[in-house]
């Protein structure tokens, strides 16, 4: 147990001494900002715009179609939606709200 301690202390130690032996200060170490810049087509390549969506599915993101505004009612009543746990969407439906 002492030995892996021991083993544990002198690799922290170690690690401690890798990491911190640059003086922050020394701008010789930091990249210039000359390279950290990269050209348009390269950037372009591993970043892809979202393409243009059709008519018909910006259509679906704006209306929700009616059993989901139904289901959505139903769980923003608290007892509708403790009851659709208990006995289902439909019958707590109809008991709350009515038909649909």
């Amino acid at each position: 147990m002492r030995s892996l301690l021991a083993l544990l202390i002198v690799t922290l130690a170690l690690a401690a001494l890798c990491c911190c032996e640059k003086d922050p200060k020394d701008p010789s170490g930091s990249p210039s900002a000359a390279s950290i810049k990269i050209k348009k087509e390269v950037a372009n390549a591993f970043v892809k715009r979202q393409k243009r969506s059709t008519l018909y599915e910006r259509y679906f993101e704006y209306y929700k179609n009616p059993m989901e505004q139904m289901h959505e009612r139903c769980e923003n009543y608290p007892p509708c939606d403790y009851l659709s746990d208990q006995i289902g969407f439909s019958m707590a439906y109809n008991r709350f709200f009515g038909r649909y």
